[in-house]
């Protein structure tokens, strides 16, 4: 198996909205390198990356997947992540293996909402990228319209480096504004091309784009400006080293112009991926906590699993990529985040489902590893004795809760360990008890996501489980001051219980929980007894009075009492504390509060009216919309009750063109008819216990 050095190796990140056809270039690509000799469709579930049952079954792509192939003795590994928002978590891990990103665009489609969120965690970790204007072979498609649509959104940054000699049906000629050549395309799919000079019809454009082009790339650099301004243009060595550096350091955004299914421009693509995109020794050097790693053999290792994949006869796999030093099968390494070692076994090179076998990986370079004892997403691999530990991948917050039980008794332990494993291969599924609401509540990205996690629960565990609607964690307040007294008095046969005393309760500002005061004068309570009446007083709260829901913002004062030389204990007062603060409670305008969220969600601006009228209906408030290009911004408060699958609503109102994200902001009073309606359904739920 040949062993390709870092300078031979290009990390490519594919990412772009669903639809764009990221899966269909990345198929294409690997036909062009000899990987595959036919180019499968998404449509038929054929093709090498969406290899899965339920990529097939759904015809989109739901995990990142790791192909890899060999074009001008350089090694391209393609990082295939998902457009579809549920799984925006494998487009995060995929971009910390990836080098610079392709974002792919829709010729018919141009910006979209993917585009916008891929572009963003490019920026997040400043990662070089290219534009891939797909689909140009379409009717009705138009390559400089896209164009002035990116650049009016993300900035005059971005260039033409390779575009169509003509859009749509008759798509067949590339045209590299660089090396100022033709290249013409076989109608038949076979890829096979035919480099020719420019049109003479085109000529005129391609000197303006390549004069803008080298403009460009003078003022990214100050000493190729100085030779700009002297000699009046940059020789093409200068020019070449200079667009390298430029894309390597952000400052160029080119775009070039293919058609996937009708391998037009594929092979012109990867000609420009070889020729000018960064491989892994021109990134910067990572720091953490005072060291350094720069991305070379003879660093010491430092590898990150970026991603974990179970696989039937395998078990679990370890995506990696080697960010320094060198990864042998054999080695034994450290796991500073577990504090164990691990012996690497087989080291694979993937193709989606397909293996092969080597010996090791280089710095820069991406493999999978077999039976890690010890080690999960995001977990760093390195040398022992020169422990580093690489940053940890950032995941997005849940965005969906659902509750989950087992459908058969007695599968509970074997539902919380697989629950639990799925968590560690997948770190954007969460799942925990919660103890207030009694229920296992599991998260994600959204409702598909979630359907895909249950279904492999049932798959690989053998046990089921049915969802239902997490409770609400309401809570209990008051608007006004009261008093009242609790008196606890019992005589049996021996000795007896006394306890007396009397409470004042008042609220406090929202936010501020719970405050116990002593204001007890002359010992009509004496002081060992004042901790129990604060102890009842506690427990009352955290029961709840109104409708068993923790009560908060409330500062409760025992003012007076009294108490028996023999008969009083500890138990008397804690009692007779919560019979006061239950009293004095319901005469104090008592109210319940629920959870209230901002609510941001992105939309075309054709869909805004739709979703707006969808918030107001779930008693939300819209304090703001903010344009941003053909795109709203709609920001809101919604209370937590009202977005159970919200995920759902968006997706079929807007065509998958919406998303959102939800944070907690604060606890806000429930509306009268409301409250009435949730106090019923808690005492009716507590009779039937």
């Amino acid at each position: 198996m040949k062993v390709f050095n870092s300078e031979q190796i290009r990390n490519i990140g594919v990412g772009g909205h669903s639809g764009s056809g990221k899966t269909s270039l990345v198929e294409t690509m690997l036909f062009a390198m000899g990987e595959t000799t036919r180019i499968g469709a998404t449509e038929q579930g054929n093709t090498i990356s969406d290899y899965n049952e339920d990529e097939i079954e759904r015809q989109v792509s739901i995990n990142t997947s790791i192909l890899h192939g060999e074009w001008k003795q350089t090694k391209l590994n393609m990082i295939d992540t998902p457009g579809f928002s549920d799984f925006y978590g494998d487009v995060v891990s995929g971009m910390r293996a990836a080098d610079f990103m392709m974002i792919v665009v829709s010729a018919a489609d141009g910006v979209q909402v993917g585009t916008e969120r891929v572009r963003q965690m490019a920026d997040r970790y400043h990662l070089p990228r290219f534009y891939v204007i797909n689909k140009l072979d379409r009717e009705n498609v138009d390559f400089d319209s896209v164009y002035k649509e990116l650049r009016d959104r993300f900035g005059k940054k971005l260039a033409i480096a390779q575009f169509p000699a003509e859009s749509g049906p008759n798509f067949t000629t590339v045209i590299d504004v660089i090396k100022q050549k033709a290249y013409k395309y076989a109608h038949d799919k076979s890829g096979k091309v035919t480099e020719e000079a420019v049109p003479g019809n085109l000529q005129a454009q391609v000197d303006k784009i390549r004069n803008e082009l080298i403009e460009t790339v003078a003022e990214s650099d100050d000493a190729l400006l100085e030779t700009y301004f002297e000699a009046g243009e940059l020789t093409e060595a200068q020019l070449l080293e200079g667009f390298k550096n430029a894309i390597n350091r952000q400052m160029i955004v080119p775009v070039v112009g293919t058609s996937a299914t009708a391998n037009v421009g594929v092979h012109s693509l990867m000609d420009f991926v070889v020729d000018y995109m960064p491989d892994p020794t021109r990134r910067p050097a990572i720091e953490h906590d005072g060291a350094t790693r720069a991305p070379s053999d003879s660093e010491p290792l430092s590898a990150l699993v970026f991603k974990t994949v179970s696989e039937a006869h395998v078990g679990e796999l370890s995506l990696v990529k080697v960010f320094s030093g060198i990864l042998k099968s054999g080695d034994e390494v450290y796991n500073p985040d577990s504090s164990k070692s691990e012996r690497i076994g087989q080291i694979f090179l993937l193709n989606g489902k397909n293996k092969k076998n080597i010996d090791q990986l280089h710095a820069g370079d991406i493999g999978a590893l077999v039976k890690l004892k010890s080690t999960h997403t995001g977990n760093t691999l390195c040398q022992k004795g020169k422990e580093f530990e690489l940053p940890s991948i950032e995941f997005p917050e849940p965005l969906i809760s659902v509750a989950v039980v087992a459908k058969a008794k007695g599968d509970e332990d074997k539902i919380g360990s697989g629950l639990h494993t799925l968590h560690e291969e997948d770190p954007t599924f969460l799942v925990r008890y919660d103890g207030e609401l009694k229920q296992t509540i599991a998260s994600g990205q959204g409702e598909l996501h979630l359907d895909i996690i249950f279904k492999r629960l049932k798959q690989r565990f053998h046990v089921e489980v049915d969802t239902e609607k997490p409770n609400i964690p309401f809570r209990e307040t008051i608007r006004k001051k009261a008093e009242a007294q609790g008196k606890f008095k019992k005589q049996t046969g021996g000795r007896g219980q006394y306890g007396d005393a009397h409470l004042r309760i008042e609220p406090l500002p929202r936010g501020e929980g719970f405050e116990f005061s002593d204001e007890i004068t002359g010992g009509v309570i004496p002081g060992k007894f004042i901790p129990a009446v604060e102890k009842g007083a506690i427990e009352t709260c955290e029961k709840g009075v109104l409708a068993g829901f923790p009560v908060v913002d409330i500062k409760v004062a025992v003012f007076y009492g009294s108490y028996h030389n023999v008969d009083s204990s500890e138990m008397a007062f804690k009692v007779a504390s919560s019979m006061a603060l239950k009293k004095a409670f319901m005469d104090a305008s008592p109210i319940l509060l629920e959870p209230i969220y901002t609510l941001q969600v992105k939309v075309p601006e054709d869909y805004m009216g739709d979703v707006m009228g969808d918030i107001s209906s779930r008693r939300g408030k819209i304090s703001g919309m903010d344009a941003d290009g053909r795109f709203q911004v709609i920001n809101a408060k919604v209370p937590l009750a009202e977005l159970y699958k919200y995920s759902n609503t968006l997706r079929s109102m807007t065509q998958g063109q919406g998303i959102f994200h939800i944070e907690f902001s604060h606890y806000e009073e429930v509306p009268g008819d409301v409250a009435q309606k949730i106090i019923e359904e808690a005492k009716k739920a507590k009779e039937e216990e």
